[in-house]
């Protein structure tokens, strides 16, 4: 049917109107989550909210959709946007600088210095990066030198290699992280801080890390009284900076403290976007981020990226959510225990429950025997601590546990060296007197 001209224009003027445009207009505020009314948008664009009359502009990303609005959250302090409010898409998505001009500076989730440095020039990169492809992945055969003797001796890791440390809190697992950045495990180092209190980055800068350590490094920041979605892109923009170093061909180290923290951004942000919750009431995009976040870290052929992960596990539990699900998409772990920290052994890690999955492929035979001999009688004097302790053992009534007692403590001068960083080759060394 052929409508009248008049009612075709009007017809028209109407359809333009219901249209979503470049510009939208704040329709609701539900916690952390914007709703924004007739805003044309994709999943990841970036756009600016006009605050307070349009004297402040505030950097946001959309992260959903609910019918006809779009749901955004802020990469900064929300609290003075209002209704109707102007919501302006960029179409384009995050990006950070990237290059050698961040090598010892401290930056934020969004690459901007907050070491009081000057700004940083460099090209500017993407966060939607994408992992290599599976066959393009060069073969892990070369070992790294953390400077940790139970590492480099019983838990050997490779270039390219992706491990989780996994502690409770307050075992050591910065003060390990600041030896690793130390040592000659990396070409480069780029740490992500994600959920630390302000306090304890500044120390592990000037303490764990130190002038010389921070030569080589670049740290993202993002302590835990930053907004949400900030919490949950600074780990992307340091693997974003990691990626454009390997493809420089450079042998990079990439340290993130704590995946933990980053999973609760990812549960904040998730369920304010309309999530449902699953276990502990992680949504079903924290299990789905995960291993494309393990992914983009390892070889492509140029060169290399370690990945090494924190795992702050709740009330030392091993099994809990985010823990379990990053132990089987990495390619080892690496357990502090209270235990032993509370013994005065530093670094406090359990080399009986831990594993790295790499170790055969980048170690001689001769190690991982001697390796396997120390194990055995680690474990064999574990078992019968308690019975040598108060004095019940009759010497000569186990053989390896007469070993064992003989050389426990050449095994804890091996495993338990404090914050020295230890080279490899007297690492070796000593793993070779421990083992007889």
């Amino acid at each position: 049917m052929t409508l009248p001209p008049a009612l075709e224009r009007a017809l028209a003027v109407a359809r333009s109107c219901n249209r979503p445009h470049a510009e939208g207009r704040v329709r609701a505020l539900r916690g952390i989550a914007i709703h924004v009314a007739g805003l044309r948008a994709a999943k990841g664009d970036v756009c600016t909210i006009a605050a307070s009359g349009g004297e402040l502009e505030i950097p946001a990303e959309v992260v959903g959709f609910d019918g006809d609005d779009a749901i955004v959250m802020a990469l900064g302090d929300a609290h003075r946007i209002a209704p109707w409010d102007t919501v302006r898409n960029e179409h384009r998505p995050l990006s950070v600088p990237v290059g050698p001009a961040l090598l010892g500076r401290v930056v934020d989730a969004l690459g901007r210095p907050i070491d009081g440095g000057p700004p940083i020039a460099g090209a500017m990169r993407p966060l939607t990066g994408e992992a290599p492809s599976p066959l393009a992945r060069s073969p892990i055969v070369q070992p790294i030198e953390t400077g940790v003797s139970a590492i480099d001796g019983m838990l050997t890791c490779g270039k390219g290699q992706r491990i989780g440390i996994f502690a409770g809190s307050g075992v050591g697992k910065s003060t390990l992280m600041g030896t690793i950045a130390k040592s000659r495990a990396g070409q480069v180092n780029v740490i992500a801080l994600i959920g630390e209190r302000g306090r304890e980055v500044g120390e592990f800068v000037t303490d764990a890390l130190g002038p010389e350590g921070l030569k080589k490094s670049v740290v993202v920041a993002c302590t835990s009284d930053e907004a949400p979605m900030l919490r949950l892109v600074a780990p992307m923009s340091a693997v974003t900076i990691a990626e454009s170093f390997r493809a420089q061909g450079a042998d990079v180290l990439f340290m993130m403290d704590s995946v933990t923290r980053y999973a609760m951004a990812v549960r904040e942000v998730g369920l304010a976007a309309g999530e449902p919750p699953t276990l502990r009431g992680y949504p079903p995009s924290l299990f789905a981020s995960l291993p494309r976040l393990v992914e983009r870290l390892g070889t492509d052929g140029r060169g290399t990226i370690t990945g090494l992960f924190t795992v702050l596990v709740d009330g030392d539990d091993m099994n809990e959510p985010v823990a379990d699900a990053l132990r089987g998409y990495l390619d080892g772990h690496i357990v502090l225990s209270r235990r032993i920290a509370e013994r005065g052994r530093f670094p406090a890690i359990d080399v009986l429950g831990s594993i790295s999955r790499l170790m055969p492929k980048v170690t001689a035979p001769d190690q991982q025997k001697r390796a396997r001999r120390v194990r055995e009688l680690l474990a064999h004097y574990e078992e019968n601590r308690d019975l040598v302790s108060v004095g019940a053992y009759r010497k000569g009534s186990d053989p390896l546990l007469d070993q064992a007692i003989a050389r426990i403590s050449a095994i804890e001068g091996l495993l338990y060296h404090g914050v020295d960083v230890r080279p490899v080759a007297e690492t070796l060394r000593l793993l070779q007197q421990v083992a007889g």
